[in-house]
C-alpha cells in the first residue's frame, strides 16, 4: 500500500477533504452561536396588513413565547408556527426569518360568526369551531347561535348566509340555526318566530319552503301581528302555524281552531 502513490494521494485528499468539512461545520456552528444571532425581536403582523383585533402582546407572551427555543439559525420555524397557532383567536400563522436576529410572524385571526353548541365554543365565518373568550366575541352584541352534527359546520355557515338573504325580503333575520342529527333544519328569527324547515330533498327544498312563507307573511302579520310563535313548513302543500290563541291547520285552507 505504502508503495502505491496514487492510493496514498487519494487517501490523503479524502482525509484532507473530511478535515476541511469538519472545520467548516465547526466554523458555521461557532458563528451561529454568536450573540448577534440571539433572537432580539419577534414581529407580529396581521395577514394582508389587517390590524389584529383580538391577539395581543399579553396572550402571545403567555402562550407562544415560552415554547420558542433557539436563535436566528436554530429556531424551528414549524415549532414557532405551532406555538402561535395555539394562541386564542389565531386561525393560521406563518413564520419567516429576518436578518440577523428577528422572526416575523403573520397571523390570520378567526372572525366569529356565532356560538356553536352548548359548550361555549365559537363558530367562525370560515366554518371553523374554536375556543376563545365569549365576552370578547360579543363585545358588539349577542352572536347568533348554531348547532349541528360534527363535520357540518361549513354547511351550517353556508345555510345561514342563504337564510339571511331569503328572510331579508320581509325584514327578518335568523338568530338561531339548528341542524339536527337527522339533518333537519330549524331556524329562529329575530321576531321570536321559530320556523321548522325540515330535511333537504333537493338543492332548492329550503328556498322553496321559505318562499312559501314569505309569500303570505305580510297577510299573516296583518292578521296576527306579533303573536306568531312557530311555523312548520315540512308539509308538501301548506304549513302549520302556531300563534297565541290559535293553531292554523297544515293544509291550505285549513281552519283555525282555538287552543
Amino acid at each position: 500500500m505504502w508503495q502505491d502513490i496514487k492510493l496514498l494521494n487519494a487517501t490523503a485528499n479524502t482525509l484532507l477533504g473530511a478535515l476541511l468539512l469538519v472545520l467548516l461545520a465547526s466554523g458555521v456552528w461557532w458563528m451561529a452561536q454568536r450573540p448577534m444571532f440571539t433572537l432580539k425581536m419577534i414581529r407580529v403582523d396581521g395577514i394582508a396588513d389587517v390590524q389584529l383585533a383580538h391577539v395581543n402582546a399579553l396572550t402571545i407572551k403567555a402562550t407562544a413565547l415560552p415554547r420558542i427555543r433557539g436563535n436566528f439559525f436554530t429556531a424551528n420555524l414549524n415549532t414557532v408556527r405551532q406555538a402561535f397557532e395555539a394562541v386564542p383567536w389565531v386561525r393560521k400563522a406563518s413564520v419567516r426569518r429576518e436578518w440577523p436576529n428577528r422572526l416575523v410572524v403573520t397571523i390570520e385571526e378567526h372572525e366569529p360568526l356565532g356560538t356553536w353548541g352548548d359548550e361555549g365554543r365559537l363558530l367562525s365565518v370560515a366554518g371553523d369551531v374554536f375556543t376563545a373568550n365569549l365576552a370578547e366575541a360579543e363585545e358588539n352584541g349577542p352572536l347568533p347561535e348554531f348547532s349541528g352534527p360534527a363535520g357540518s359546520e361549513k354547511e351550517v355557515v353556508a345555510r345561514f348566509a342563504d337564510l339571511q338573504g331569503w328572510f331579508a325580503a320581509v325584514n327578518l333575520a335568523p338568530e338561531t340555526l339548528t341542524l339536527s342529527s337527522r339533518y333537519a333544519w330549524s331556524v329562529k328569527l329575530n321576531n321570536g318566530m321559530t320556523v321548522e324547515l325540515g330535511r333537504e330533498h333537493s338543492k332548492t327544498t329550503l328556498q322553496e319552503r321559505v318562499a312559501r312563507l314569505i309569500g303570505i307573511y305580510p297577510q299573516l302579520v296583518a292578521r296576527l301581528q306579533d303573536r306568531i310563535d312557530s311555523v312548520d313548513l315540512r308539509y308538501p302543500n301548506g304549513m302549520a302555524l302556531k300563534a297565541s290563541g290559535l293553531v292554523v291547520g297544515a293544509l291550505k285552507g285549513g281552519a283555525a281552531r282555538k287552543k
